[in-house]
């Protein structure tokens, strides 16, 4: 299980990631905008020009962003878990949303075996991602 830390932004992701990419010193390895992405289509125009995720690595970790929807409750951050099986998934979620408010149930995703957004009961927010393998 490895925790990332995702941060969100309200228009200005792409600019402050590659602020953070010379602060840093490490590379963007994935950017998309709304309109970029498989959901396109189901987006509103709005979300097409605002990035729906970027990452970016350094030798010594990753942090991950987006343009956040302005009704998210995770405005500012969230911390994604990343783990390797559906089971621990689907198990990290529901005890972290025991209380909580989920804001997008755990499901199957085009990237990610199983994806959840999630506030827990202190009024943290969380990710959890089991992601996919490239081709899969």
């Amino acid at each position: 299980m490895r925790f990332i830390p995702y941060l969100n932004f309200d228009g200005d992701c792409s600019e402050a990631f590659d602020f953070y990419a010379q602060a840093f010193k490490g590379t963007i390895t994935a950017r998309m905008t709304g309109g970029e992405s498989p959901m396109a289509a189901d987006m509103p125009a709005a979300m097409h020009g605002r990035v729906m995720h970027v990452q970016l690595e350094t030798t010594n970790g990753i942090i991950m962003g987006a343009d956040g929807p302005p009704q998210s409750d995770t405005h500012g951050g969230v911390v994604n878990i990343d783990v390797a099986t559906v089971t621990e998934a689907e198990r990290v979620f529901q005890a972290l949303a025991e209380g909580g408010r989920v804001q997008m149930p755990i499901a199957e995703t085009f990237w990610a075996k199983r994806f959840g957004l999630l506030t827990d009961r202190y009024g943290k927010g969380w990710m959890v991602n089991c992601m996919k393998q490239p081709g899969g």
